[in-house]
């Protein structure tokens, strides 16, 4: 019963309390009724089975609320992940969706934000949400990570390039006003080809939750591909790979884009 009722992601966990507690969801309640109310298709016969024996254990729906609040609680400690998937729903798999948990991280951050991806599409679109977080907190510290490409056979020197992709990035992709400090490989960019290219796709939200991805910034990746991510609230972790971060930026491995 409670492992069925620990597998619930965050999200879920949190909508179910919320319904118990008001007495929108009796603990005994059919699984058509129980998927309406946490926003699922199909897949709740298990949760609605774990319900109807804290039901029979003489639990309310208030006290019910509480027991889940405290496997929440648990579960934080515990540093659990939350297992994060872009595209086919598969019904009875409770996962996280890509595209929510990237724009619930960044509507709600309030002091850092670090972002890394290898590819992008569609920047205004793809920074809408980031953007607007910076209009709404002004004291935001945003950090973005990008890769720049040469193509083949371009010789373009590298600083040209570097030049002609911040021009385009910040007249034609970036939609706010506010600007985020952007960095990016120049190992990247080398003539005989990269000697590395900035690969990593993440998160880092306030120092305390980091979504690590397969997903790059693009409508594909967070709607269709088959994309497998975790996202954990764990402020060590959190701040091991926002330090690792600004360590490559601190020894000039990672430098930044003008304009930022």
């Amino acid at each position: 019963m409670t492992d069925v009722l620990l597998s619930l992601p965050a999200h879920l966990r949190h909508r179910l309390e919320s319904a118990l507690s008001s007495g929108l969801l009796p603990l005994e309640c059919s699984p058509a009724m129980l998927n309406s109310v946490l926003g699922l298709r199909e897949g709740g016969e298990e949760v609605a089975e774990a319900l109807a024996e804290l039901a029979r254990l003489g639990f309310s729906g208030s006290a019910a609320a509480h027991h889940l609040r405290g496997i929440a609680r648990a579960k934080s400690q515990l540093a659990v992940p939350d297992i994060v998937w872009s595209g086919p729903e598969v019904p009875g798999l409770h996962a996280r969706d890509t595209r929510r948990v990237y724009d619930e991280l960044l509507d709600a951050a309030e002091r850092s934000v670090w972002v890394s991806t290898f590819v992008f599409f569609d920047g205004p679109r793809a920074f809408e949400t980031l953007a607007r977080r910076m209009e709404q907190c002004a004291e935001l510290d945003v950090r973005l990570l990008l890769n720049i490409q040469r193509g083949k056979r371009d010789t373009t020197r590298a600083d040209d390039l570097v030049q002609r992709f911040a021009d385009s990035f910040w007249q034609s992709e970036w939609p706010g006003k506010n600007r985020p400090s952007v960095f990016y490989d120049p190992r990247s960019l080398e003539l005989e080809g990269p000697g590395g290219v900035l690969h990593a796709k993440a998160v880092v939200a306030d120092g305390e939750a980091v979504f690590i991805t397969s997903a790059n910034l693009t409508e594909a990746a967070f709607d269709r591909n088959i994309e497998l991510g975790l996202l954990v609230r764990d402020r060590a972790l959190a701040a091991s790979v926002a330090n690792h971060f600004q360590v490559l930026i601190d020894r000039k491995l990672l430098q930044r884009l003008p304009g930022a």
